[in-house]
């Protein structure tokens, strides 16, 4: 069947993959468009896994500051060459996530980085909750385990949905530019302040 250049052009501007990927994935999937955007997805995870290992030590520091200083933001965002991190495509990215962690804050970059005794509490907060709400004790492990996820896909900024696309996670949006760009990405830390806000540290 024949695949349009607007068919191309739109899977391309959504997942970031080259022309020749988009007719391809398009091709397989006989014109389906929602299939294709999977195959992309597919393909960008595997590539973005081979590509982890890989150094990345160049980047930059984006840094952002929304509703007239109320809220700021400084996210450190690494690629493997200086050539892509001064890249539109990759500053592009860094302030997208810039902007993600403004709407969204999220507390950790990734699922690891969360501490045990965080995991913990939240843990003995669920079993205390769902023993209050009279649930039977046999599922109770499952109501502990849900809250957990919960927890992570709120919090952990690589689990959350993109703000512009819920479809997609943060780490799907990076697997994208990953293919895209062709170099590891990695997001290296974050900070976010709120005006009047108060730490653990105050």
């Amino acid at each position: 069947m024949e695949i349009s250049t607007e068919d191309i052009k739109k899977l391309r501007a959504s997942t970031g993959a080259g022309i020749l990927a988009c007719r391809k994935a398009l091709e397989d999937a006989e014109g389906d468009y929602s299939k294709a955007m999977d195959f992309l997805r597919e393909k960008g995870l595997a590539q973005a896994a081979k590509r982890a290992d890989r150094n990345a030590s160049e980047g930059v520091v984006e840094m952002y500051s929304h509703g007239n200083g109320r809220v700021g933001v400084m996210v450190e965002v690494n690629v493997e060459t200086d050539f892509v991190g001064r890249s539109e495509a990759f500053r592009a990215l860094a302030h997208e996530l810039a902007l993600q962690i403004a709407a969204t804050s999220p507390r950790f970059v990734k699922e690891e980085d969360i501490p045990q005794e965080v995991l913990d509490k939240e843990a003995h907060f669920a079993a205390v909750k769902a023993r209050e709400d009279g649930k039977p004790e046999s599922i109770h492990q499952r109501i502990i385990d849900g809250t957990l996820e919960k927890f992570k896909n709120e919090f952990v900024l690589m689990r959350q949905p993109y703000i512009r696309n819920e479809e997609i996670t943060i780490q799907q949006l990076i697997n994208e530019k990953v293919v895209a760009l062709g170099e590891n990405i990695v997001v290296r830390r974050f900070a976010r302040w709120a005006l009047g806000e108060t730490t653990s540290e105050d």
